[in-house]
């Protein structure tokens, strides 16, 4: 650790837009950064021209420093891990020898892990079990953060003390960061979101209009509770910022690459063609999520829908249709949240 302060020296492990735009925050809160990327020509870039080749347009400040050596990142107060969910483990396996204990590990990820049914701080914990596992999450775009655009979102840590102190770390007037201690209720919101933007993205494509994707998005957010709900998630947390606020958000706007990818399959093109060469978040968090809710009996009709598309169970018009063909109900019905 720096010893120069609390959290003086914050790690970003992953250089694209989203850990680009979280250095420039933590630099703007104060903090020294070194941001890793595993790309030697994005550090040799970054050093070059002093911009992020994720988030081109963007000055870094002198205060971040780009790295290819993974060991450096021992020296740092905190780290934020900023690549996907289904890349975290490795990650972390990787930086098991090198860190310190007690050492505080942020995830920006959101989502589930496939092959484990994990939610990131469990993935943290159990391949550094001597770090403190936290998790960051909530209605941000990188482009935002990156131009300094208010910008609010959750950090939180089974320890409350952790995630307060963290959180007044890395805050700065322009990117505001709420703390909690419930990070399972975090995660859930992170996860589920992106699926709800696929579906949110397909009502679109498929030129249903406005109406149905608020329809669409209201009782995705149901669904989202209910999973909440069965896996310990506090109420406050789904209804805050990484839950409802990071819904509306994704589930409004082409830039997020989840409502994007739902809206290239609902105008017809197939799940390769939609991703463009790389699934968002969501396509991999909607098979495990669907698998979870259908294992804990957890109603989540339109996050299977999303996942048979995906898995090609079903076709898109099909899926809808078939959410359509549900049967009528009190709105609530079966709901305690």
């Amino acid at each position: 650790m720096s010893g120069e302060g609390p959290f003086d020296m914050i790690g970003i492990v992953g250089a694209g837009a989203y850990g680009a735009a979280l250095a420039l925050a933590a630099a703007r809160a104060g903090r020294r950064v070194l941001l890793w990327a595993r790309d030697a020509a994005a550090v040799d870039a970054i050093a070059r021209t002093r911009q992020a080749p994720r988030l081109p347009g963007i000055a870094l400040p002198g205060a971040v420093r780009a790295t290819v050596d993974l060991a450096a990142l021992a020296g740092c107060d905190a780290l934020l891990i900023t690549v996907p969910t289904q890349s975290l483990r490795e990650v972390c396996r990787a930086l098991a020898p090198l860190l310190p204990a007690g050492v505080p590990v942020i995830s920006a990820a959101k989502g589930i892990e496939r092959g484990s049914g994990l939610f990131t701080t469990q993935i943290i914990a159990q391949e550094l079990p001597a770090a403190q596992p936290a998790i960051l999450s909530g209605p941000s775009f990188a482009a935002d953060i990156g131009k300094g655009l208010p910008t609010a979102v959750t950090l939180a840590a089974t320890e409350a003390s952790l995630a307060q102190a963290l959180a007044e770390a890395l805050s700065s007037p322009a990117f505001r960061i709420y703390h909690s201690a419930d990070p399972r209720g975090v995660e859930i919101g992170g996860a589920a979101k992106n699926v709800l933007a696929i579906a949110a993205g397909i009502a679109i494509g498929l030129g249903y209009g406005e109406s149905a994707r608020a329809a669409l998005v209201a009782r995705g957010f149901a669904e989202l509770r209910r999973f909440g709900q069965a896996h310990g998630a506090q109420g406050e947390t789904l209804m805050g910022l990484s839950g409802l606020g990071d819904v509306v958000l994704s589930c409004a706007s082409a830039q997020s690459r989840n409502f994007a990818f739902g809206l290239a399959l609902g105008q017809g093109r197939s799940v390769t063609d939609a991703a463009g060469g790389a699934l968002a978040e969501g396509a991999f968090t909607a098979q495990i999520l669907a698998q979870m809710a259908q294992a804990g009996g957890v109603d989540m009709p339109i996050a299977d829908a999303v996942a048979g598309i995906i898995d090609g169970r079903i076709g898109v018009r099909d899926a809808v249709t078939g959410l359509l063909a549900r049967p009528l109900r009190a709105e609530g019905e079966g709901e305690t949240m």
